[in-house]
């Protein structure tokens, strides 16, 4: 092969499109999540209960750091993934590692458990695999040249 063709970013297959935007819907939901409970918005807020109120406005600085980083890295790694650049498998990681520090606290230090119950578990288990399954395509798409 020469150097041209090694060189030479290959066309974009359609599912990074699909995979791309699904990203950025996913990860823009989270970061709405995480831009209204830092506001402590009303009406968004009203859904839960005082416990769980208490339990989100409770979040030392460096849990709400990390959420921080797990949402807004999500946002930009799958922009950056649209975008074709290879900068997002790393992006993309920290938003993964981030997320699972803020898990860590969450249902390990923290009442998170109580607090939430199964379903908050279930939906964070969803989200794992989610921000996985974006840093794993990231760094295939990468591995094939198809981020430059």
């Amino acid at each position: 092969m020469s150097e041209a063709a090694i060189d030479t970013p290959g066309r974009t297959p359609r599912h990074l499109w699909l995979v791309g935007i699904a990203g950025l819907l996913w990860s823009s939901m989270g970061a709405f999540d995480y831009l209204m409970t830092e506001t402590r918005n009303e009406s968004y807020m009203s859904r839960f209960t005082p416990e769980q109120l208490e339990f989100f406005y409770g979040f030392p600085t460096w849990v709400v750091a990390f959420w921080a980083v797990a949402v807004w890295g999500g946002v930009l790694g799958t922009l950056l993934l649209l975008l074709r650049k290879r900068l997002a498998v790393p992006v993309l990681l920290g938003s993964f590692l981030a997320m699972i520090i803020t898990s860590i606290h969450n249902f390990l230090l923290a009442d998170g458990l109580a607090v939430m119950g199964g379903a908050g578990v279930a939906f964070s288990v969803l989200i794992f695999v989610f921000a996985l399954g974006l840093w794993l395509y990231a760094r295939s798409m990468a591995q094939r040249g198809v981020l430059v």
